[in-house]
């Protein structure tokens, strides 16, 4: 499995809830269905005020985010339970999330449904970083690398989680483990 992503980062601060990622109007989309689940990124964090987010984290008319890495500060992904909030982002082509702190229930659907890597970091880098910036992180190292100045930060290791959003999510692991038959 990749280890190590590089890209440009999208920083967002404090309590994005699930509504900011994706907005309740948007949860009618299945994400079991292909067509549905690429539709699914072109509406990722369209929930954010445009006040304080005038950079939107997928471009109008597109699919895709140019950003494959979020930036958070704390309590990121509180609000209600949907699993729908870490496939939105998933499908517009995040792979990391690097958060001060996540919602309990957000850090569980980023690894059950396999979409995202959810970084705990030990820096408040929401503070440190701003969107557009590059960085490299390495799971295995458990650090994050600006390109543009050198510096670089850590994250809490990922541990037990890793296997499984590797895996692609929950049953692929618990199939791949032996756990549940293959089918």
């Amino acid at each position: 499995m990749q280890s190590v992503f590089t890209g440009s980062v999208y920083v967002v601060g404090d309590n994005i809830d699930t509504d900011q990622i994706i907005p309740a109007q948007y949860l009618n989309l299945v994400p079991t269905i292909p067509e549905e689940y690429e539709k699914l990124g072109a509406f990722a964090m369209c929930g954010l005020p445009d006040s304080l987010y005038p950079q939107r984290f997928v471009e109008e008319g597109q699919l895709d985010s140019q950003y494959s890495i979020v930036v958070a500060g704390r309590n990121f992904g509180c609000g209600s339970s949907r699993e729908h909030a870490p496939i939105a982002l998933g499908s517009a082509r995040a792979r990391v999330i690097l958060a001060e702190s996540f919602a309990r229930i957000f850090f569980r659907n980023c690894v059950a449904t396999g979409e995202l890597y959810p970084c705990e970091s030990a820096d408040r880098l929401c503070d440190l970083l701003k969107t557009g910036d590059v960085v490299t992180v390495d799971l295995d190292a458990s650090t994050v690398k600006v390109l543009a100045s050198g510096a670089t930060y850590s994250f809490k290791n990922l541990g037990d989680v890793r296997p499984v959003v590797d895996a692609g999510g929950l049953f692929n692991y618990a199939r791949q483990s032996g756990m549940i038959a293959s089918s």
